[in-house]
């Protein structure tokens, strides 16, 4: 991941933009975009170390979570939901089970595969980070975006 620290000068943009038929307002638009949204994984990966998760970590829990009518989902299907390789997947899982966080075991309809159950220690540190994760989006939502 990057981090956009500095906009272009308008004077910039134009002279990239215009030659490539881009629209200099829509470029400039984009790149404020980028940068808000820049700042706003900053903070939300800050808030998570300070509780000793990641963004990654506190999604698959919250994957995990909101699906009512299940207690568990397989590895693929959290894979699938926050589009991530298995690779990493699987580096994340084993942290979070060695955290106490979560709980792999063997399915019970397919010997192949496991399914990845919240612990009771998961379910209360994702409500616990809940009310922070949210009153940031919250606060980002309520400042105006820059024309």
């Amino acid at each position: 991941m990057f981090f956009l620290k500095e906009l272009p000068s308008q004077q910039m943009v134009e002279a990239f933009a215009a030659p490539c038929g881009a629209d200099p307002a829509q470029i400039t638009g984009a790149l404020v975009m980028m940068r808000r949204a820049s700042l706003l994984i900053r903070r939300l990966d800050g808030y998570f170390a300070a509780h000793g998760l990641s963004q990654l970590r506190f999604l698959v829990l919250i994957v995990i979570d909101r699906e009512p009518e299940r207690q568990s989902l397989t590895p693929n299907e959290i894979a699938q939901r926050i589009d991530i390789s298995k690779p990493v997947l699987s580096r994340t899982l084993h942290a979070l089970e060695q955290d106490s966080l979560i709980q792999l075991a063997a399915s019970r309809t397919d010997g192949r595969s496991k399914e990845v159950f919240l612990t009771a220690e998961g379910r209360q540190r994702l409500h616990d980070l809940l009310p922070g994760y949210f009153s940031i989006l919250s606060a980002e939502t309520a400042i105006p975006a820059a024309d």
